[in-house]
């Protein structure tokens, strides 16, 4: 992969070579940052909105948005530091307050006045989702009518990852342990494609233990191909600011759905059950075999779970839109 953060493998995962590009918005973030979007499906279509985890890019939902633009308007966006869109040219361009921001700013410019959308997050993805329920409550019940929240946390990151060989018991240890790995990891130079123990590592905490092997090349290449600006930058975010203050979900009111994966090793089924516990309007709550990338490894589950959120949530609302 190319290191400008290009989504085109080596051949390695078929559905995302053939996912054909989007129509392509350019949205700009209130710090002046480019936010690459793309649209797919039918213009006048039910909108949903897909923000990918980190090291990721747009087309780690190809399946998703093969099977949803059918019959909706999928919006999809690369977060700064990844994919498309342009790096942050301060190290302190990256901050859960910028990825509220630029989650609204991607709304902003891709719904119509008064349009809601069904609005779905991966991993940081939905870490956005909750970040910006929490900073913009006014603009969730204004362009929301559904959330879903995928393999993701609001807290406690650090102590309920579970890729170390530490005892639970030394929580202390295994807590610093797991900052240390996953900053360094974060922020480190691109690894070479034969840099097996990398590969190795990545596929680990990204996906489970029988994972096809097309998907694991898949989520190496897109670890790869992202900038360590970007990948350092997130990864200091969510080591340094997901402790045991959890991101507050009171302003989350629109029906939730949560799905969480029996072998995430990144973020393991606690922390979805904690998200279903205590979201103020849990639509369902869905337990997936497989590893961190359920998107990837359980796609035809998960687009079910997002078909019957958009069917049974968007009510009648007018299909306006300018896409």
């Amino acid at each position: 992969m190319a290191r400008g953060g290009s989504t085109r493998v080596r051949g390695a995962f078929a559905p995302a070579e053939a996912l054909p590009q989007g129509r392509v918005v350019d949205v700009w973030s209130a710090d002046g940052v480019r936010l690459h979007t793309e649209v797919f499906g039918p213009q006048g279509g039910y909108p949903i909105v897909l923000a990918h985890g980190i090291t990721c890019a747009i087309r780690v939902w190809a399946h998703q948005i093969t099977d949803l633009a059918e019959h909706y308007r999928v919006i999809a966006y690369d977060h700064r530091g990844h994919g498309r869109s342009s790096v942050p040219p301060r190290r302190g361009g990256y901050s859960l307050d910028h990825l509220a921001a630029d989650l609204d700013a991607v709304l902003d410019a891709t719904l119509a006045p008064g349009e809601r959308a069904v609005i779905a997050g991966h991993s940081m993805g939905g870490i956005a989702i909750t970040s910006w329920s929490e900073r913009h409550p006014e603009r969730v019940a204004q362009c929301a009518d559904a959330v879903a929240l995928i393999n993701t946390t609001t807290g406690d990151l650090l102590r309920n990852v579970n890729f170390l060989p530490v005892p639970q018991r030394f929580s202390d240890v295994r807590t610093r342990a797991a900052g240390t790995v996953l900053r360094n990891l974060g922020g480190a130079p691109l690894v070479r494609a034969a840099d097996l123990p990398s590969r190795r590592f990545v596929s680990t905490i990204a996906v489970g233990r029988d994972a096809d092997p097309a998907i694991v090349d898949f989520v190496f290449e897109m670890f790869n191909g992202t900038p360590p600006a970007g990948r350092g930058g997130w990864a200091r975010v969510l080591v340094d600011h997901l402790g045991p203050q959890h991101i507050g979900l009171k302003n989350l009111t629109v029906p939730t759905l949560v799905i969480g994966s029996r072998q995430d090793r990144l973020l393991p089924m606690v922390s979805s059950r904690r998200i279903a516990a205590t979201a103020p309007n849990l639509a369902r709550f869905v337990e997936l075999a497989g590893g961190h990338c359920a998107i990837l490894e359980r796609p035809a589950d998960v687009n079910e779970h997002l078909r019957w959120l958009v069917e049974t949530t968007s009510g009648t609302q007018e299909r306006r839109t300018s896409f």
